[in-house]
């Protein structure tokens, strides 16, 4: 199925994968008049019932929401569904060590909002529907790539054909024509499982995103509007497994203990879902006509909720070089173009994920010396007024360096 397009057959680029990524990427660039078809397997869901939370939320940042604020689909996304948390409490299971931030100590309404990823896709996509130049091309995928001299030849699963001179590659962290291309990556899997679930706790959560590291993983309690709380509960494979088995009321009894009844009591728990995590990081995020966006360049652990923020950082850098390169006459898919956005963000990207990596590390263990030395760090941090404030407004994405 498909809609309009600008002239048959022609695009200016092609976008494989219509998750969040690629769909803010494709809405950017059709905004700027260039002609856009995105190919996606699995088109979104379009509807599901007022109560239901979706298991998969994002914290998206002050970036985030600036960008799609500009992409005229922020408001869309408010009459859905957006959280709002204006602080956020983190602490150490090992000791006394917390540190605590507030929206209201660099001046912000909050610090950033909870959002189910449904929601902000649906929004992207009804956008694309709207804009000139864009083709939708769903149910369908890329079977077969090869490059011929400046463009690379794409045939679909339903047998369609066409050449482009750039194809941005947004298809998650499985990425078929990551494989394709011989792109290697490097990283690990991490020895943790990351349970996902909506609960109800005893008391309001207050707009505030709390988060308990443990010697098995860290726990975070994100809030939903209406006082429930998406959980992000991250333990070790054998112990997701012995969770998951559980009844609901048991569970329940041992995300209460987890979370120190820091809300009181859990007295309802949603669907469970687990997925394991890893780290993983592209040797190169482009080739010629080739470059890579979001959980196909990079994927990260979820204790600092940073994955999809990263993936708009990416889309929004890739945007600017594009428009620059078209005002400049350079081939989009020429390497003096796509070279300026892997310079822009993969070393960013990568300092993010050694980040993740180092306090996964850090927190994630039964040291007890290093639990001394965290619990201190922690107070100090928590002390460290005009540094702290500086973290709150890097962690917003706020400086981040590009026009949004």
């Amino acid at each position: 199925m498909s809609d309009r397009r600008r002239e048959p057959g022609k695009f200016d680029l092609v976008i494989s994968g219509g998750g969040m990524v690629g769909a803010a990427l494709g809405c950017g660039l059709a905004e700027q008049g260039f002609s856009v078809a995105l190919i996606e397997l699995h088109p979104p869901q379009t509807e599901w019932p007022a109560d239901e939370v979706d298991l998969r939320v994002s914290a998206l940042t002050r970036f985030s929401q600036r960008l799609l604020q500009e992409l005229g689909v922020w408001e869309r996304m408010t009459e859905m569904r957006v959280s709002p948390y204006r602080e956020m409490r983190v602490w150490d299971e090992a000791g006394r060590g917390t540190i605590h931030f507030d929206a209201a100590d660099i001046g912000e309404p909050d610090l950033g909002h909870i959002v189910e990823n449904r929601v902000t896709r649906l929004a992207l996509w009804e956008r694309l529907g709207q804009l000139d130049g864009v083709e939708l091309i769903f149910p369908d995928a890329v079977e077969k790539m090869e490059l011929l001299g400046d463009q690379r030849r794409l045939v679909l699963s339903s047998g369609r054909q066409f050449d482009t001179g750039l194809l941005v590659v947004a298809e998650g962290a499985n990425s078929p024509i990551r494989e394709m291309a011989a792109i290697s990556s490097s990283g690990w899997a991490y020895d943790q499982h990351a349970i996902v679930a909506t609960v109800w706790p005893e008391q309001h959560h207050g707009e505030v995103a709390r988060q308990r590291f443990m010697a098995t993983g860290p726990l975070a309690l994100l809030p939903i509007d209406d006082g429930r709380c998406s959980i992000v509960w991250s333990t070790s494979p054998a112990e997701a497994e012995r969770l998951m088995a559980l009844d609901d009321a048991s569970f329940c009894q041992a995300l209460t203990q987890a979370s120190q009844r820091v809300l009181g009591g859990i007295t309802r728990v949603g669907p469970r879902a687990v997925f394991p995590l890893r780290l993983r990081h592209a040797d190169h995020y482009v080739l010629p006509g080739l470059a890579l966006v979001g959980d196909a360049a990079h994927g990260i652990h979820p204790l600092a909720g940073q994955g999809v923020n990263l993936g708009f950082l990416d889309a929004a850098e890739l945007m600017e070089v594009l428009v620059a390169a078209r005002k400049a006459g350079r081939p989009l898919g020429s390497m003096a173009t796509l070279r300026r956005y892997e310079r822009a963000r993969k070393g960013a990207n990568m300092a993010m994920l050694g980040a993740m990596d180092l306090f996964k590390r850090l927190f994630s263990n039964h040291n007890r010396p290093l639990a001394l030395i965290r619990n201190l760090g922690l107070d100090l941090a928590d002390a460290a007024g005009p540094l702290k404030r500086l973290a709150i407004r890097r962690a917003m994405g706020l400086g981040a360096g590009t026009r949004y």
